[in-house]
């Protein structure tokens, strides 16, 4: 059979798509100037050593892979701050996330001043960003003033290692940071929530379901893919803040002007170990939220599958059927 010649689109639609290609366009220059060029940039960079010079400019010395191995066998401050690093965020996460959680619940209800409430939980997201965070921070406001966080971190020394101590204690004098954090999580979790259609939980409450199951077997359920976005969300976050000891650590590195810091080559080597490590931690975060398939989903599968299995035994009964039939009228007609 001849193939069909797909139809020309009309004036109209080609008009459409090349107003598409338009509107894309301030994005895909943005993302070749200010993404993949300073990307490429900057990998070129750690293969290098980097001398500012007053006459010459930007002097580069090709050395390969040293800034890398320098980086793990003979500096021990990045290895030192990455390990406190993963502990404090696999630590905050959770924490952020339900918190941000618990508080759209709550917001999601039948309450009075509803607007008010959100502009407050969102207000720190704006204002606690960059020098602010690091006034408030430097002046205790991080903090709950009550809590006792030196006790708390000589307890926690006693009987956990110094690197899981130190990252928990973290947590503790910076809970009220952690909180400020979770604005964006509250607006994406109450989106989330409105588009749960209500008759499920009234169908659910007429069988005899309490509001703690609703919450398991329908709440969740319904919105994990925005649990999976907010964790993904708060943990680039987290690793891009003015408050990140290893950003300050390769920003020093960056602008010293001692010859031992390594300058651009070393400090984007450093840059590139810690977007893997954190692009790593995402794909993990993201295997244990993502999760198995529903039960009636799997069941459905196994049924499409078995339904083609039998259609093909009844292609090749068939066709072994119609073999069958020519051959015996081919003998037949011999045979007359």
């Amino acid at each position: 059979m001849k193939k069909q010649k797909k139809a020309k689109l009309g004036r109209l639609k080609r008009r459409e798509n090349m107003m598409g290609y338009v509107f894309i366009l301030p994005w895909l220059l943005g993302l070749l100037g200010l993404v993949i060029y300073p990307l490429f940039e900057s990998f070129k960079y750690s293969l290098n050593r980097i001398i500012m010079n007053p006459l010459l400019g930007r002097v580069m010395e090709f050395k390969g892979l040293d800034n890398y191995r320098n980086i793990f066998l003979e500096d021990p401050d990045f290895l030192v701050q990455l390990q406190g690093y993963l502990v404090q965020t696999i630590l905050a996460v959770p924490v952020i996330v339900a918190f941000a959680l618990i508080i759209s619940i709550l917001l999601n209800g039948k309450i009075r001043l509803k607007g008010f409430f959100r502009l407050i939980f969102f207000l720190p997201v704006i204002i606690a960003s960059g020098p602010v965070m690091t006034q408030l921070m430097d002046q205790g406001a991080a903090s709950i003033p009550m809590m006792d966080v030196t006790t708390i971190t000589s307890i926690l020394q006693e009987h956990l290692p110094k690197v899981i101590a130190t990252a928990v204690s973290s947590v503790f004098s910076n809970i009220i940071m952690l909180l400020w954090y979770s604005g964006v999580q509250i607006l994406i979790f109450l989106a989330a929530l409105q588009k749960i259609d209500s008759s499920l939980y009234e169908a659910a409450k007429i069988d005899g379901g309490s509001g703690w199951e609703c919450f398991w077997k329908i709440t969740i359920p319904t919105i994990k893919p925005m649990i999976l976005l907010n964790a993904v969300y708060t943990i680039i976050f987290m690793s891009n803040t003015d408050t990140n000891s290893i950003i300050n650590l390769i920003s020093t590195r960056m602008f010293s002007t001692s010859a031992s810091a390594g300058g651009y080559g070393y400090a984007s080597a450093m840059a590139w170990c810690y977007s893997l490590v954190v692009v790593i931690l995402v794909v993990i975060m993201a295997l244990l939220l993502v999760g198995r398939k529903d039960i009636y989903e799997r069941r459905a599968k196994k049924y499409r599958k078995e339904q083609k299995k039998q259609e093909k035994l009844a292609k090749k009964f068939r066709r072994r059927g119609e073999r069958n039939a020519r051959r015996n009228t081919k003998k037949a007609s011999k045979a007359a």
